[in-house]
């Protein structure tokens, strides 16, 4: 007996990315920058990163085939302080979340060394297409 994946079974065409998508959001599992997830009302959703010790500059976000990409690289500028300790990472980090089709970045903004990246579900536009039947 073969075993039918989400990708594969009859009833839900045009649905074999699904489990691509899955995988690629697996890939980006890794634990820097921490950060949160919450909802806000019944649309809206709100990712936290702390980036504390990056500027606004240093950030960059973008939105590639319905993946929301953060960036983040500290400027390489000669710095001057010795250091006898140095807890807070400085290194460069790439974050990544699969948005599901219909969900659009709202806004993002830095406040005490986190960056809130806000997300909006958006209603899709009921269609309904007669399909004309022709004679071959």
């Amino acid at each position: 007996m073969t075993k039918m994946t989400l990708g594969t079974h009859p009833y839900l065409l045009g649905f074999d990315q699904l489990e691509r998508l899955a995988e690629r959001a697996a890939k980006g599992a890794e634990g820097y920058p921490p950060y949160n997830i919450e909802q806000l009302g019944q649309d809206g959703f709100r990712i936290t990163l702390a980036v504390a010790g990056f500027a606004e500059d240093e950030l960059s976000l973008t939105v590639e085939d319905r993946q929301l990409i953060i960036r983040g690289r500290q400027s390489d500028a000669p710095d001057e302080r010795v250091f006898l300790h140095r807890g807070i990472a400085a290194r460069a980090f790439q974050r990544s979340f699969v948005l599901a089709e219909g969900i659009e970045v709202e806004t993002a903004a830095m406040e005490n060394g986190l960056l809130h990246v806000d997300l909006r579900r958006v209603a899709p536009q009921a269609i309904v297409k007669t399909i004309p039947i022709s004679r071959k």
